[in-house]
């Protein structure tokens, strides 16, 4: 199993602004469990998410010295790309594309093909760096728009970025509207076409279908997984009503449940867990 821990997500929709040694602190603790990847941060305008308007400091104090965790951050354009890059600590940028035109729009301000383009700008740049790069297909599973589902249009971007080389593809259930039909579907469908690329789930849901989504998703061929602790934040570009994230206790639990092995520290869980208490008041 590969797990993705969120705060970043979490955080960016909290309704309070969390002093910023608070972030670092809680992100600082979650570097001793043993997440592959604690996305963290996220180069955007402040205007837009102002709970990642000091992102830069939160990655500059992030302690990596005891820990193989890869720090990741979310960008939305070239610039907010480049600014990302100058920050040691980042391994990832990860870009979220959109299957809807109507949310990349929203949550971009660019329809899907200026972001295909600003994908292959964002690409090259990563290269040079020598740093990754993800993309997050949002609205993989759905969306509360009006615009018709179906799987063979995810197929269909999948294929284009195979075309340009990315290697990281993460299913996005946005809004949480995605069944357990449609996760076996695109699971089982999509990643054996495409052996270059590493899928991953990046879930939004409701507390109790964690367990059928995750099951439904790992059922079918899936290994990699994002969660956030108690599932706090979601997307707050996509609607009013945030839907929470995956939750981290969730896929720990399931994965007791199913006898997967995992290399998380449970001991240093539960201190990051205690952490996040005090951060978002639970």
């Amino acid at each position: 199993m590969f797990l993705t821990e969120c705060p970043r997500d979490a955080m960016q929709g909290w309704g309070e602004m969390i002093p910023t040694q608070k972030k670092i602190d809680y992100i600082n603790s979650l570097m001793g469990v043993g997440f592959d990847v604690l996305d963290c941060g996220s180069f955007v305008s402040p205007k837009s998410i102002p709970q990642m308007a000091d992102s830069g400091e939160v990655m500059d104090a992030i302690d990596k010295s005891g820990s193989a965790t890869q720090i990741s951050v979310i960008v939305a354009n070239l610039r907010g790309a480049e600014k990302a890059l100058n920050h040691s600590n980042v391994d990832i940028l990860g870009f979220p594309f959109s299957i809807s035109e109507t949310f990349q729009y929203r949550n971009t301000n660019k329809d899907q093909e200026e972001a295909f383009a600003q994908i292959v700008e964002i690409k090259k740049l990563t290269e040079d760096a020598g740093r990754k790069l993800n993309v997050y297909f949002s609205m993989a599973f759905g969306n509360p728009y009006g615009e018709k589902w179906q799987w063979e249009d995810v197929d269909l971007w999948a294929k284009r970025f195979q075309d340009i080389g990315i290697r990281d593809i993460l299913l996005s259930d946005t809004t949480g509207t995605g069944t357990t039909e449609q996760i076996e579907l695109l699971f089982s469908k999509i990643p054996p076409q495409y052996a270059d690329i590493e899928f991953g789930a990046h879930f939004h849901n409701r507390y109790e279908d964690s367990y059928a989504k995750l099951k439904a998703a790992y059922d079918s061929g899936c290994r990699r997984f994002d969660s956030a602790i108690k599932g706090i934040g979601g997307c707050p570009m996509a609607k009013d009503d945030l839907v929470g994230n995956m939750p981290t206790e969730q896929v720990i639990n399931f994965m007791a449940a199913e006898k997967i092995d995992h290399s998380l520290n449970l001991l240093n869980f539960e201190s990051a867990y205690n952490k996040a208490k005090d951060v978002f008041h639970f």
